[in-house]
């Protein structure tokens, strides 16, 4: 990836000129504090919060535009992607259709709790009923601003906002209390540590670039298909094949799957844009309780899934928690829970919302808009 990174850069010198570089530059060093920062505090998943956090109180502060380009960004959920790909074995296949009714359960009980919450945070704060509902339903932030610009009465800024807020509550409250809670603080960071020259001098060149290819093929193919988070589906889902048949793909060593996690964490604060919604200070404290009232419920479905469910609490946990599967599965990696699991209903819940929920939410609130109306 460093090379990557550094071809990247020159080629972007080329195109842009040294202005765009220096800000590359600026982005890396103020991100790279970040993750040194939050390593030294031992908080969990140092090395995307700490790159986010940087991002967001540096822009917020100096008011200066960092930048970090979307193909670093898809390379690290490659990488993301084919490694969470290796925790699926056939057991686990075996038990993840053995829980597809609990995951539709947690998906509408989740969805349910998300309406309820919208109602009361529209009623509170005077945003339209349309706009609180898709704010809050957690099926991903450019996915449900999209949506918003297809709902009659849906303000596309407030839902992007709600959403952000939303997403901010879950990547910072869940991992700390999967760490420091569920799992004891046993774990804070990304994955075994791994060294490269063990990995890899078991296994051919061709066999490494054969898995490439397939892993690169996959992402190419999931993005034609228009699939969610493609970058990161598309190689979970070769690497679980490969792995489920027997193959056993080597693992990537601990220090590029830090960097990937490092650029995905520029990247998630770089989309953050609080400056985009004229009335946010009054709209924010409605939006943080909706945040931290989702992951509360999360928290208590996860309680009741761990005793009628063959699955741990923590894994119960990151399963039913409203973020998204990169940042469940690399929270899930981080204290050791089941990574398969928790990939497959974070899939299933997003896959649901983006193909079931739009449907409903024209018919349900076109209904309610008419008989407003009349």
């Amino acid at each position: 990836m460093i090379r990557y990174l550094f071809c990247h850069l020159t080629r972007l010198e080329r195109k842009r000129g040294p202005d765009i570089m220096g800000k590359l530059l600026e982005t890396i060093i103020v991100t790279f504090l970040g993750g040194i920062l939050f390593s030294l505090l031992h908080l969990p998943l140092s090395w995307m919060l700490g790159p986010l956090t940087a991002v967001l109180l540096w822009q917020g502060f100096t008011k200066r535009t960092l930048a970090w380009p979307v193909g670093l960004r898809n390379g690290g959920l490659v990488l993301l992607g084919y490694s969470m790909g290796l925790a699926f074995t056939a057991e686990s296949a075996r038990q993840i259709v053995t829980q597809l009714p609990s995951m539709l359960a947690a998906t509408v009980l989740t969805i349910g709790f998300s309406v309820l919450s919208a109602y009361a945070i529209s009623r509170r704060s005077g945003i339209s009923l349309p706009s609180g509902i898709i704010g809050s339903i957690p099926g991903g932030l450019s996915q449900m601003v999209v949506l918003s610009e297809e709902i009659e009465n849906a303000d596309q800024t407030v839902v992007a906002f709600m959403q952000t807020i939303r997403l901010l509550s879950v990547i910072f409250v869940v991992p700390f209390l999967a760490v420091h809670g569920l799992a004891g603080g046993a774990a804070t960071g990304a994955l075994p540590p791994q060294t490269g020259a063990a990995i890899f001098a078991s296994i051919s060149w061709w066999t490494a670039i054969l898995i490439a290819a397939l892993v690169l093929a996959a992402a190419w193919l999931a993005v034609k298909l228009k699939l969610p988070t493609p970058w990161f589906l598309g190689p979970i889902t070769v690497a679980a094949v490969l792995t489920i048949c027997g193959w056993a793909p080597p693992h990537l060593p601990s220090p590029l799957i830090l960097a990937a996690q490092w650029s995905l964490g520029i990247y998630l604060g770089l989309g953050i844009k609080f400056s985009a919604l004229a009335g946010w200070r009054r709209l924010l404290p409605y939006s943080l309780a909706g945040g931290v009232a989702i992951v509360a419920f999360s928290l208590a479905l996860s309680f009741g899934f761990s005793l009628i469910q063959p699955i741990s609490v923590v894994t119960a946990f990151l399963s039913t928690s409203p973020g998204g599967m990169t940042e469940m599965g690399v929270t899930a990696s981080a204290v050791h829970a089941d990574v398969s699991m928790v990939v497959a209903y974070q899939m299933f819940r997003i896959l649901f919302i983006l193909f079931i929920v739009p449907y409903f939410l024209r018919w349900a609130l076109k209904g309610r808009l008419k008989t407003g109306e009349s």
